[in-house]
């Protein structure tokens, strides 16, 4: 089933604590996670970033919404617990319990002014943000996934419009900054007349007793296995083991199903999209407009018992 968005778990999350105990916010996320009846691959789906799951991070909202309306409280670090108000919500037994049912107790509304008013964005009303199902990290790594995809598409786009020979030359300097090579001048570009499908080689060892050859396919299209079987015959001229090939393109499902079977020989296959995700990582042909540093309540610095 899907996973039920932050408001919708609101009720539930009530619900689950009426008998009274105090539990941990990670017995929670269990307790809900058998309520809705999730399943093993609903509870792995990860936020973009890879730092949390998207249930946990809903429950978690849900906490944080119904604590501001004084629903629930903390009693200590990570635990929850049903407060006078929140019982007191349960025996009118309502429909729902969302952010428009919150409004009613004190302290939500201010708490809800204050969150459409840090908009960055764009100015919302309470009423807007009241219809979002998304939580706010949810809603800024949305934005980060789809800004990121922007930038992927542009540098492509750019990339399909550089001549042949400046493309080779990013693909070296980008292997380089991934960590590969002995030093600044450890890749070059290979000369036309006597590459052999080699675009450029990268020294791993300031001697060069390690070469990883590398081929650039500035194509919009798909890159077939003869590319790919044409490239590995002619690492032999220079006696290496080690190929990378990067396309703006995409490869063949037979083309990457003989990289798979090559004995002797290692070939790693980068398409567009990897690429462009690489350019984007290693600061390669982009360069940053803006950093934000998300920050929350350190647990550590108010625990009782830190030095004086």
């Amino acid at each position: 089933m899907p996973i039920p968005d932050f408001q919708s778990i609101m009720l539930p999350f009530l619900e689950v604590l009426s008998d009274g105990q105090e539990r941990s916010m990670k017995e929670m996320v269990s307790l809900l996670a058998d309520r809705f009846g999730m399943s093993e691959s609903d509870l792995a789906e990860v936020l973009p970033s890879g730092q949390q799951t998207v249930f946990s991070n809903r429950v978690a909202w849900a906490k944080t919404h119904m604590k501001k309306a004084g629903l629930v409280d903390n009693p200590s670090r990570g635990r929850v617990r049903l407060s006078s108000c929140g019982r007191e919500v349960l025996e009118k037994q309502p429909a729902a319990v969302n952010m428009k049912f919150l409004k009613q107790f004190d302290g939500y509304p201010e708490f809800i002014a204050g969150s459409a008013a840090s908009d960055a964005a764009k100015t919302k009303t309470a009423e807007e943000i009241e219809e979002e199902d998304a939580t706010p990290l949810e809603q800024l790594e949305s934005a980060y996934a789809e800004w990121k995809a922007a930038v992927s598409d542009e540098l492509l786009e750019r990339l399909s419009e550089v001549s042949p020979a400046f493309f080779e030359q990013v693909v070296v300097r980008l292997l380089q900054a991934m960590g590969y090579g002995g030093g600044v001048d450890s890749g070059e570009v290979t000369s036309y007349a006597r590459d052999g499908g080699i675009d450029g080689v990268i020294r791993e060892d300031k001697l060069g007793l390690d070469v990883v050859c590398l081929q650039a396919k500035r194509w919009q299209g798909t890159v077939g296995r003869p590319v790919v079987q044409a490239f590995v015959g002619s690492m032999d001229l220079i006696r290496a083991k080690k190929g990378v090939i990067l396309t703006t393109g995409r490869f063949s499902d037979d083309a990457k199903t003989f990289v798979d079977r090559i004995e002797g020989k290692r070939v790693v296959l980068i398409d567009g999209k990897r690429l462009a995700e690489f350019m984007i990582e290693h600061d390669v042909g982009v360069t940053t407009k803006t950093v934000y540093r998300l920050k929350e309540v350190s647990g550590d610095f108010f625990e009782e018992g830190l030095d004086q």
